[in-house]
């Protein structure tokens, strides 16, 4: 059974920081494409980052481009996202997810996604 388990998120002030974890079990994540994407009430769920399963190619939303950092430890068959300079537009419901193919930006694609963990920016 594929289970995505994320962690990390929580409230800060704007400006701050906070690093998610994404730990994959029943997939081994180096052959995966990973992604985050997150999602507000009333919306559809948005694109963040996706990193291939090499980590040698990561892709970013314009809105987070050079704040976010995607990455990945095949090691441990867990992902990250280092949010830095978080602004109240990034809060958030924020989803790990997995797929086999090339990474895109359409959240359809994707085969397996974790929970969500809420991250919350104040100003």
């Amino acid at each position: 059974q594929v289970q995505l388990v994320e962690s990390g998120g929580g409230s800060v002030q704007a400006g701050g920081s906070l690093r998610l974890s994404c730990a994959a079990s029943g997939l081994i994540i180096s052959s995966y494409c990973m992604g985050w994407f997150r999602r507000t009430p009333g919306k559809e769920r948005e694109f963040v980052a996706t990193i291939n399963w090499s980590g040698g190619s990561t892709n970013y939303a314009d809105s987070v481009k050079g704040r976010f950092t995607i990455s990945r430890d095949n090691a441990k068959n867990t992902v990250y996202l280092q949010m830095n300079s978080l602004k109240p537009e990034d809060t958030a419901v924020y989803y790990c997810a997995a797929q086999n193919y090339a990474c895109t930006r359409v959240y359809l694609s994707y085969n397996f996604w974790g929970q969500g963990t809420q991250v919350i920016v104040s100003s």
